[in-house]
């Protein structure tokens, strides 16, 4: 099933599930109470029904089958504003799952320094005998990670307004899981079963100001830490349905034209991996996200090639749809509606 957070004119955000081949939104709490008779607690949020477990899971799939509902419950979704999945969730961590990524990016790192000297190909010569920018060993020993901020998650044909602080923006293109069921010190073969479902991620980036914090060895800070920088969606994919997440196609553009191309076979850490190192003496809660980080070949960084104020990013991962935002420098108009290219 397809979950999202919708919201129609200036109502509050509601849960819903796409049906009629993705082109109709059934409003959860409406066709519930329209079958029952009564509310039903456990469907009046994406986090809820993750938070609700089998049971919840249960209630959506009987309303989404239930073909004797009442077109009062059900919405064009074209004519609906999509909000990210779990628009605030409990936790954020984003890892760094992609070897290939890694690579290019602290390639790409050294010649923008070296460019910079008065002799750039003698100063990439020496950052790299001296191993400068060069993949961390412990990132080959454990899944490292950093928290995003989980209160600037924005959703689908968002606008993402540029920090004045910086001149040179990013886009990262990533999937990640919601985790289901709660779970402490589990063991990597059973992780997976603590997987509720599967969404797009764009992890924006002011990579000058990354550049400059990262040498403070505490992690980002305001490279990535800005309104509405974390963008996810369209939709909350359940992993009962998408099955094997390690074999999707992953495409990013830039006002159409495609920028780089990766899959999620090449995933070194894998999300089981993730989950097992995080769980170990902390319990993990329901809700909480699970970023890949970049694939290979996916942000702009890895190109030498930078966003420009209006530009328009779309993410795509197969079977997971597509994300799409602006991005606007700040005191230009901003638009919560669709996006187009």
């Amino acid at each position: 099933m397809k979950l999202v957070t919708y919201r129609t004119g200036g109502a509050r955000p509601r849960a819903g599930v796409l049906v009629d081949g993705d082109r109709t939104v059934l409003d959860l709490s409406g066709a519930y109470r329209a079958r029952h008779g009564r509310s039903a607690r456990h469907l009046g949020s994406v986090l809820a029904i993750i938070e609700g477990g089998d049971e919840a899971l249960d209630a959506v799939r009987a309303l989404a089958d239930d073909q004797g509902l009442d077109d009062r419950v059900r919405v064009d979704r074209a004519s609906v504003q999509l909000l990210a999945p779990v628009p605030r969730p409990p936790q954020m961590r984003d890892f760094l799952c992609f070897e290939t990524h890694l690579i290019q990016a602290f390639q790409a790192l050294r010649t923008l320094r070296a460019r910079s000297a008065p002799d750039p190909a003698a100063a990439l010569a020496d950052m790299e005998a001296k191993g400068q920018f060069a993949v961390p060993r412990i990132w080959y020993e454990r899944p490292v990670f950093y928290h995003p901020s989980r209160f600037a998650v924005c959703g689908p044909d968002a606008d993402v307004v540029w920090p004045s602080y910086s001149e040179t923006m990013d886009f990262e293109l990533e999937f990640g899981c919601y985790i289901g069921t709660p779970c402490k010190d589990v063991a990597r073969r059973d992780a997976r079963a603590h997987i509720f479902g599967y969404t797009i991620f764009n992890d924006f980036s002011a990579r000058d100001e990354q550049t400059r914090e990262m040498a403070g060895q505490l992690g980002p800070g305001k490279g990535k830490d800005f309104d509405n920088a974390n963008a996810m969606g369209p939709w909350l994919v359940t992993a009962d349905e998408l099955g094997d997440p390690y074999d999707l196609e992953m495409v990013a553009r830039v006002n159409g034209e495609e920028w780089g191309r990766g899959n999620t076979r090449d995933m070194h850490w894998t999300f089981e991996d993730c989950i097992a190192h995080v769980s170990r003496g902390e319990t993990v809660h329901a809700g909480e996200f699970l970023g890949s980080g970049t694939v290979g070949n996916g942000c702009g960084l890895e190109h030498l090639r930078f966003l420009n104020p209006g530009d328009v990013v779309e993410l795509e991962v197969e079977r997971l749809g597509v994300l799409r935002n602006r991005v606007l420098r700040a005191g230009a108009p901003v638009s919560c509606g669709p996006v187009r290219t």
